[in-house]
């Protein structure tokens, strides 16, 4: 066999076991060639297209860093138990991936990247595409995976395949050590024979490590927790990568302890819950955002503690505060000094923990206190929900309208901008899958490809993308991927000519919305600014009709909240994808939840903007703390 039919057959054959799942951890294999992969990989495909087309599906994509994103979405949707693989040309077509490793290794995602790469043999040399550095000629594009990878090797010999494909499975189903799994694979390589021992062919199982907690650093946890006045569960991903949700539901109902969720950990507990305080941190609710300010207690499941979630270390002003940390991942567990880290598997913890604490429950004081702070919070909610008969409606408009008219299996999905934070504060999640936001890398443009993901996992769900009209033109283009396939999802475009959210924070620093707005140039002696032209009359919706989907567009009017639910109504009766075209207005903010954010200002400044925001931002500095538990 070729390395490259070597390799497709031997993913073909691979498949993670979680306790009584057991499914096919490769599904399928993304790719767009060139010259570096069509006579490898490609090849390699279509050969097993003819022989056993459905040992490994192949799908094509519009962009390379669309296919990966496409990929992340799939594996989060399927609790990271699957992922897709996705072959590259060199050159360019492998640097597109670059952007979709950096956001899988960072969400602790897994996906297999199989960029091409240049002659090992260097019989052609230099080949089209091919960087040149004269003081290392080594180092070609793929070494720039290196630092996003979780696990990155050159099969740059025919025999290094064995071992380098088996270590990437390791990595790709390990808990721990997941995300971005490159192997680079030389375009002479790709096409060279090499004998094959059929053991490498078989099928392999790879179990998912659920680890038990130990039992000294158990029990130093529920020592502290048992002895709390006022403790308070941050769910994080962990939760739902270990479905854990049905036990966190039970520990909290038989203890009384309130629960703040990360974006990662959306749905993690049903939303009217009476323990869900809603989201925490920079975007969260006042709810619980006052929880988390008094709390003496702090038990993190499954969360990285960005600084989103601890509002950048502002969060948690009780001077005697404690850190429980369960996490799989060393890394995380320790996170902020605690020194009560539990590494182990978030359902196997919270298993232990819901017999170790039998009997405890928080006072009735405390729990009352937190049942008003959720019950205003969930008034406030719904107050921003209730259509204003603006023309042009406020974004939580946007979001009750589109919340209203869905499903409680429906997913909403989105990654970058204003977005993401309102639907953190207002989102209503009624199932766990069903609030997918990807927020650790906050990447404008996998919203669309990520849905289609999602979509793959979970075809039985509709999917909602909601995105902004400055992410959608960063990545759109996989629409015309979910028009080949049909598959359908849900696009809620939202246009307010330019990036909102960015101009909304560079309002707060003192900038005054400077570079955020979709507006002609202005430019002659005096004048070089794009703040006061005319508004671009680029037509989104065209865009998006031109690709083949439905398209429903809202017009400015008193009705338009209505119209906008009517026409996701719409669209979840159609099979075919539907994108709906909304104007919002981005002066309107949804509720302050209390929380903070650390974006430096400027420390000197001749703007008076700049100098007011400063004092600002020094004031809220001060109460950042090392929160050391």
């Amino acid at each position: 066999m070729t390395v490259s039919q070597a390799l497709v057959e031997f993913l073909s054959h691979q498949y993670t076991v979680d306790g009584d799942l057991r499914e096919r951890t490769i599904p399928g294999t993304f790719g767009i060639f060139g010259h570096g992969n069509v006579a490898g990989i490609g090849q390699a495909l279509k050969q097993l297209s003819v022989t056993d087309p459905a040992a490994m599906p192949y799908y094509q994509a519009r962009n390379e860093q669309g296919m990966v994103h496409e990929s992340v979405g799939f594996a989060r949707m399927r609790r990271r138990r699957a992922t897709y693989a996705n072959a590259a040309s060199v050159g360019p077509g492998a640097a597109n991936m670059l952007t979709g490793a950096a956001l899988a290794t960072t969400n602790r995602l897994p996906v297999l990247l199989l960029p091409s790469d240049t002659f090992a043999t260097r019989v052609s040399d230099p080949v089209l595409q091919q960087m040149e550095l004269p003081h290392d000629t080594s180092i070609t594009v793929n070494d720039a995976f290196r630092p996003l990878s979780r696990f990155f090797d050159r099969v740059d010999r025919p025999e290094k395949l064995f071992s380098t494909a088996l270590s990437a499975m390791r990595v790709l189903t390990d808990p721990v050590e997941t995300g971005a799994v490159t192997i680079a694979l030389p375009e002479d390589v790709q096409a060279e024979a090499l004998d094959v021992p059929l053991e490498f062919l078989q099928d392999r199982e790879w179990h998912l490590r659920r680890p038990l907690p130990e039992r000294e650093p158990l029990a130093r946890a529920i020592a502290a927790i048992r002895a709390a006045r006022a403790p308070m569960i941050i769910a994080g991903g962990g939760v739902l990568y270990s479905g854990a949700e049905d036990v966190l539901r039970k520990l909290v109902e038989d203890t009384g302890i309130v629960v703040g969720t990360t974006q990662a950990g959306g749905g993690s507990l049903h939303w009217d819950h009476p323990q869900n305080l809603g989201a925490v941190g920079a975007t969260g609710s006042t709810a619980a955002n006052r929880a988390a300010a008094e709390v003496d207690v702090i038990i993190g499941v499954g969360t990285r503690y960005s600084d989103f979630t601890t509002a950048s270390r502002t969060a948690f002003q009780n001077p005697d505060v404690t850190f429980v940390n369960i996490n799989i991942a060393s890394f995380d567990a320790y996170k902020h000094g605690s020194q009560l880290p539990i590494i182990a598997d978030a359902r196997e913890a919270l298993t232990e923990l819901i017999e170790a604490l039998a009997g405890f429950r928080v006072s009735t004081d405390y729990a009352e206190c937190n049942a008003r702070e959720k019950q205003a919070w969930d008034a406030a909610v719904t107050a921003a929900f209730e259509p204003s008969g603006r023309p042009v409606p406020a974004q939580s408009e946007i979001i009750g309208a589109v919340q209203q008219a869905s499903d409680p299996r429906d997913v909403v999905v989105c990654a970058a901008g204003s977005l993401p934070g309102d639907l953190h504060k207002l989102w209503r999640p009624q199932d766990a899958l069903g609030y997918h936001v990807e927020y650790a890398f906050s990447c404008m443009g996998y919203e669309i490809a990520g849905g289609i993901g999602v979509r793959r996992a979970a075809p039985d769900r509709d999917v909602i993308v909601m995105v902004g009209d400055g992410s959608y033109l960063m990545l759109n283009t996989e629409l015309v991927t979910a028009v080949a396939e049909g598959i359908k999802i849900i696009v809620v475009l939202i246009q307010n000519h330019g990036y909102a959210s960015i101009g909304h924070l560079s309002e707060d620093i003192g900038s005054q919305r400077f570079g955020t707005k979709y507006r002609y140039l202005e430019h002659d002696e005096h004048t070089h600014s794009f703040d006061d032209g005319d508004v671009l009359p680029v037509d989104l919706a065209a865009n998006a009709r031109s690709y083949g989907l439905d398209v429903i567009e809202i017009e400015p009017s008193e009705t338009a909240i209505a119209d906008l639910s009517a026409a996701v109504a719409t669209a979840k009766a159609s099979s075919t994808s539907t994108l709906i075209h909304i104007n919002s207005d981005p002066l309107l903010f949804a509720p302050d939840g209390e929380g903070w954010w650390d974006v430096p200002v400027a420390e000197v400044s001749e703007l008076d903007s700049t100098q007011q925001a400063r004092a600002g931002y020094e004031t809220n500095q001060a109460a950042q703390r090392p929160l050391l538990g």
